[in-house]
C-alpha cells in the first residue's frame, strides 16, 4: 500500500473515530439547551404569577391598609387593657387605705371624746346605783340615758368600727346599727349612721348606701360628719349614673363645707366629671 494510501486511510479511521465524540457533545449541549429553556419557562412563569400578585395587593391596598391598621387597633387595645388592670387594682388599693384612714380618724375622735369627758362629781363618785346621800338610782337603760356608761359605749362602738376596718362590712352594719339601737343620743351616733351608709357602698349597695347617707343629713345636720356624708351621697349617685345629682351634691359639699378634706376631694370630682 502507498503512503499516500496509507496516509488516507489513517485519516478516514480518524474521522470516524471524531463523529461519536462529536455527537455526544453537540447531544449534550442539546440537552442543557432544552433544560435551560425549561428553566427559563419556570422562571417567565414565576414572574408572570408575581406578577399578577403585585397586581392583586395594589388593586387590594386599601384592605391591607386596614388589616394593618386593625392589627394596630388590637395592640393598643392590649396596651390599654394592661392599664386599665394596673389602674384597678391602684383603686382598689387606694380604696382600702381610704377606707383604713377614715377609721382611724374616727377612733382617734373616739378617743379624743373620751379624754375630755367631764370628770365625775362627788354623787357620781358614790358607789354604783347609789347618790351621795345612799339612795338608789335608776340603772343605764338601753335608750341611751345620760347614765349610760361611756366606757361600754365606747366599747361598743369601736367593736362595730374594728369589723369594718377588717372589711367585715355585713357585720360592721349590724354592730352600729345596734349600736344606733342602745345609744340613740350618743354622740358617736352620726358616726355610726355614716358608717352603715360607707359599708353599704363597700359592699356596692349603692341606694341603700345613699339612703342612709341621707338619713345622717336629715337626723344629724350639725354634725362634723356631714362633710363626708355629702361627699359618699356624690359618689353613689355617680355610681347610680345620676351625674346631675351628683354635680349638684359636690358643689353644695364645696359651697358650704370649704376648706374641709371632703370640700377638696368634691373640688377634684367636680372638675373631673364636667
Amino acid at each position: 500500500m502507498s503512503l499516500i494510501r496509507r496516509y488516507g486511510v489513517l485519516v478516514v479511521s480518524a474521522l470516524a473515530l471524531a463523529q461519536p465524540a462529536q455527537a455526544a457533545l453537540f447531544g449534550n449541549t442539546d440537552e442543557l439547551t432544552r433544560q435551560q429553556q425549561a428553566l427559563q419557562q419556570r422562571v417567565d412563569a414565576l414572574d408572570a404569577r408575581l406578577g399578577k400578585t403585585e397586581t392583586a395587593m395594589q388593586q387590594n391596598q386599601p384592605l391591607l391598609d386596614l388589616l394593618k391598621e386593625l392589627e394596630s387597633i388590637k395592640a393598643e387595645m392590649a396596651r390599654m387593657r394592661g392599664q386599665i388592670e394596673v389602674q384597678a387594682n391602684q383603686l382598689d388599693t387606694l380604696g382600702k387605705r381610704q377606707n383604713d384612714l377614715y377609721a382611724d380618724l374616727d377612733q382617734r375622735i373616739t378617743e379624743l371624746a373620751k379624754a375630755v369627758k367631764p370628770a365625775p362629781n362627788a354623787a357620781q363618785a358614790s358607789a354604783p346605783g347609789e347618790t351621795a346621800t345612799g339612795s338608789a338610782v335608776a340603772p343605764s337603760t338601753p335608750g341611751g340615758s345620760s347614765q349610760a356608761d361611756p366606757l361600754v359605749e365606747s366599747r361598743n362602738y369601736e367593736s362595730a368600727l374594728a369589723l369594718f376596718r377588717e372589711a367585715r362590712y355585713a357585720d360592721a352594719i349590724a354592730g352600729f346599727k345596734t349600736f344606733l339601737k342602745t345609744y340613740p343620743d350618743s354622740s358617736l351616733a352620726a358616726n355610726a349612721q355614716y358608717w352603715i351608709g360607707y359599708s353599704y357602698y363597700a359592699l356596692k349597695d349603692y341606694k341603700t348606701s345613699l339612703a342612709h347617707q341621707q338619713k345622717l343629713l336629715a337626723t344629724y345636720p350639725d354634725s362634723p360628719k356631714v362633710p363626708d356624708a355629702l361627699l359618699n351621697v356624690a359618689t353613689n349617685q355617680i355610681e347610680l349614673n345620676d351625674m346631675a345629682s351628683a354635680r349638684k351634691t359636690l358643689t353644695e359639699l364645696v359651697a358650704r363645707h370649704p376648706g374641709t378634706p371632703a370640700a377638696k376631694i368634691a373640688e377634684r370630682r367636680l372638675a373631673a366629671i364636667k
